[in-house]
């Protein structure tokens, strides 16, 4: 298992990575960080490991840049994970054209917010991508997403960081089930399918039992 004894890890995204964290389910949220959390300290309750939910609700990368300093840096993480682009993309099929962020803006910033912060704070890097819960990959947005996805997967290998295959983790559960199951808008998942994504992560991490 990757993470040593009282780690910080820092979690910062969109709505997938609040889920509430400010409200009735602060500070951690009741998605994929708290479940993660949850697994971690009970697995290896001697490395008295420390979390951070820094996610917000509608997110784009635009959003992260701005709030870097004070969510991230400031924080002084030994491990940051970082799950953006859904709304960067999702924006431009849901007639907020003018909000998706084109794919070489989200990648330049992407990586400058990774160099930056691997420089200024040593923390080391797990990237997450970012999704969408349909099997049919000719989907427009499925497909634009696809186009993130990999941007997400090369700039966690530019970065040394760890990549969480979060679209191949939900591409494998529906082998078997429909995006229904996981999603009514196949965006926001319930707790089974942030079950999905803090398994990913915790596969990612080489998390044992």
């Amino acid at each position: 298992m990757l993470f040593g004894p009282k780690e910080k890890i820092l979690f910062i995204g969109d709505s997938i990575t609040d889920c509430d964290r400010q409200g009735s389910a602060a500070p951690y949220g009741d998605g994929y960080v708290s479940m993660t959390r949850n697994f971690l300290l009970a697995q290896y309750p001697e490395l008295h490991l420390r979390f951070v939910n820094k996610g917000i609700g509608g997110n784009t990368v635009r959003d992260l840049a701005d709030r870097w300093e004070r969510d991230v840096i400031a924080e002084r993480p030994d491990w940051l994970s970082v799950k953006i682009g859904i709304n960067d993309v999702w924006r431009g099929f849901r007639g907020n054209a003018h909000e998706a962020v084109p794919l070489e803006e989200y990648t330049t910033t992407l990586r400058e917010l990774l160099v930056r912060t691997a420089t200024e704070t040593g923390a080391r890097l797990i990237v997450m991508e970012p999704y969408m819960i349909e099997r049919d990959r000719t989907n427009p947005m499925r497909n634009r997403m696809d186009e993130f996805g990999a941007a997400a997967r090369r700039l966690a290998a530019e970065n040394n960081a760890v990549i969480v295959r979060t679209q191949a983790a939900f591409d494998t559960v529906l082998e078997h089930t429909n995006p229904g199951d996981w999603a009514s808008d196949q965006i926001h998942p319930g707790a089974p399918g942030h079950a999905v994504i803090a398994l990913a992560f915790l596969r990612a991490i080489g998390f044992e039992i």
